[in-house]
């Protein structure tokens, strides 16, 4: 693949979209994506996209979540979506740390041999 010019990066005019953000100051915020023409009109050709967002204290201290809420096409269908979509953001994470878990446990550390990134011998 040829190397991009920064003379080359130009933004994709027919797929522009202007934010709007929602927020109950508690538990978290909706984005709408709103579709938009390189006018700046609003495109009723294409679909609005939510994201529900939030954020959950660990004991590493603050964890963003977010996720497209599938199938909202309002204010109210992304509002009941909100939660749903954060459940599944919450397993999602869940699923990836017990990988990253699995594949540190499966790591043999030979005396002598170089120590995985991140790990401090003593």
């Amino acid at each position: 693949m040829a190397e991009q010019s920064i003379n080359d990066i130009q933004m994709d005019t027919a797929n522009l979209y202007r934010e709007e953000a929602y927020t109950d100051l508690k538990a978290g915020s909706l984005r709408k994506m709103v579709p938009i023409t390189a006018e700046g009109a609003d495109d009723p050709s294409r679909d609005p996209m939510f994201t529900a967002v939030t954020q959950v204290m660990t004991p590493g201290g603050v964890l963003p979540l977010n996720g497209q809420v599938e199938g909202a096409k309002t204010l109210p269908e992304a509002l009941a979506g909100f939660s749903g979509t954060i459940q599944k953001a919450v397993e999602k994470l869940k699923e990836e740390m017990a990988a990253m878990q699995r594949e540190q446990a499966s790591k043999i550390i030979v005396p002598g041999g170089e120590s995985p990134k991140g790990d401090l011998l003593i």
